[in-house]
């Protein structure tokens, strides 16, 4: 289950779960909105006959140029099955770009957002929620969508945004070099199969055999994690550690807190470890994902996203496991939906828009580019996501892994946070010589509370004015 930071908002799942439609039948049929349809501009055709001009309104995505294709294909789908609307779409190349377009006032009126910008959002009132539009269009919130997804967007009592991907980190891994058959040859530890040969879950002990499994000769190395929050947080929560001390309104990290000093202090006997790790010279010359694609590293943790190119690199054979295992399964990730913006005049278009957006018609064309995990769980279990017949071969692992991320809390200076504790966790886990864990972590909780919870400027501090003593 998600660990989320915001509460459930209640769906009505029960009630919804029989009303699905037909959603690709919204786009030319119902608006469902509460206030007046703005009258069409008409012009005069060839016959002399007045004619209504479309109504016109704006998608925002973000992503790589072949996401962005991909979303121009839903928008083009649409436009040709309405004549009512016309969609044009704008492009950003992250969602920093677009939440930064966005607070400034340039919202589109439909627009895809990162459930971390969800607070600066709707604190800054540039949302619309979009609960009971969507209910109005036969979306059903009950067994179509990832619960979890589409709880991850419940904030104050509302369904702000609609769930539309999500995407757990899991660990790629080349099975050449993690070669598990050979390695259980060997009597050595290795992730159990099932029925079919799918292994859908592994322990720690069993990530560090295969990482020096992986560097048993050459100058191979077994493993890279990326030494951030994001990339020591599963194995934190996994060991039943926690990453803020608060899952709602963080004032500091918790690394020195002893639950997660433990679990540093399992996971770190991995990944400082100096034959299992890329060299400085390695990491010089390449990014660990593309020492990943040269074969010269076994394991890397990332996100869906970066299935495309590792899919286009040469004499390359992959898959993906869960993350490794501590106490509990956990894992981080990131989930992106479809906002209506607060500014938007054709609310009933722009939901019509996103009812479409997220049938399994529209969103298999999306899902078929292998950057995206569907929140729409029926295309997440079609072969348009799967795609058996492309690596990876165990696509499932990601579907399987959503229930077990946790959501972090909504922090404003994410970006300063980050930039305030990095240097101290690159220490924590590249560092060579003996590491004083207990010092490092307590200088991590240190640093993250010049961020989470500032001290009061002395100087901005008023004195308070002396008293007067009365006069005889």
């Amino acid at each position: 289950m998600v660990r989320a930071s915001s509460p459930r908002l209640a769906l009505r799942r029960g009630a919804l779960a029989g009303c699905a439609l037909l959603l690709t039948a919204v786009t030319a049929a119902c608006t469902g909105d509460a206030e007046p349809e703005p009258q069409p501009t008409k012009s005069s055709g060839q016959s002399g006959k007045p004619t209504a001009k479309p109504r016109q309104l704006t998608f925002g995505a973000y992503g790589t140029d072949e996401e962005v294709a991909a979303f121009q294909s839903v928008v083009d789908s649409f436009n040709a099955s309405s004549t009512t609307r016309q969609v044009s779409l704008k492009s950003w190349p992250d969602h920093e770009s677009a939440l930064e377009d966005v607070l400034a006032g340039n919202a589109p009126d439909v627009f895809l957002t990162s459930r971390i910008d969800l607070g600066q959002l709707v604190d800054g009132e540039a949302l619309q929620p979009v609960s009971l539009l969507l209910d109005e269009r036969g979306v059903d919130f009950g067994d179509r969508f990832s619960r979890d997804a589409v709880d991850a967007f419940a904030m104050d009592d509302e369904l702000q945004c609609m769930a539309y991907s999500v995407s757990p980190m899991v660990i790629y891994y080349n099975t050449r070099l993690v070669d598990f058959d050979k390695m259980e040859r060997r009597e050595l530890d290795v992730p159990s199969a099932d029925d079919e040969g799918v292994r859908d879950r592994w322990t720690l002990a069993e990530f560090g055999a295969a990482a020096e499994f992986a560097s048993r000769r050459g100058d191979k190395r077994g493993v890279w994690i990326d030494p951030t929050l994001q990339g020591l947080a599963p194995f934190i929560y996994s060991g039943d550690g926690q990453v803020f001390n608060h899952d709602r309104e963080p004032t500091s990290l918790a690394f020195s807190d002893d639950s997660t000093r433990e679990a540093l202090e399992q996971t770190l006997q991995v990944l400082r470890n100096s034959t299992l790790t890329p060299t400085n010279a390695q990491l010089a010359r390449a990014t660990p994902v593309q020492l990943f694609k040269r074969g010269e590293l076994a394991m890397i943790a990332g996100f869906r996203n970066l299935v495309p190119q590792l899919r286009d690199a040469e004499d390359l054979d992959f898959d993906v496991l869960p993350m490794p295992t501590i106490d509990t399964r956990a894992t981080v990730g990131d989930i992106s939906g479809l906002c209506i913006s607060a500014d938007s005049e054709v609310t009933g278009d722009a939901a019509d828009f996103i009812a479409y957006a997220v049938s399994d018609a529209a969103i298999s064309t999306v899902a078929a580019t292998g950057y995206i995990v569907p929140a729409n769980t029926q295309v997440a279990a079609s072969d348009e996501f799967l795609a058996p017949d492309l690596e990876p071969a165990n696509s499932e692992v990601f579907n399987a892994s959503i229930r077990y991320m946790v959501v972090p809390p909504f922090i404003d200076q994410r970006l300063e946070l980050v930039e305030a504790v990095t240097p101290l966790l690159e220490r924590l886990v590249t560092a060579p010589g003996t590491l004083d864990l207990d010092l490092t972590t307590e200088q991590i909780d240190e640093a993250s509370q010049t961020v989470l919870s500032p001290e009061e400027d002395e100087t901005d501090t008023e004195s308070p004015e002396p008293s007067e003593s009365p006069s005889e």
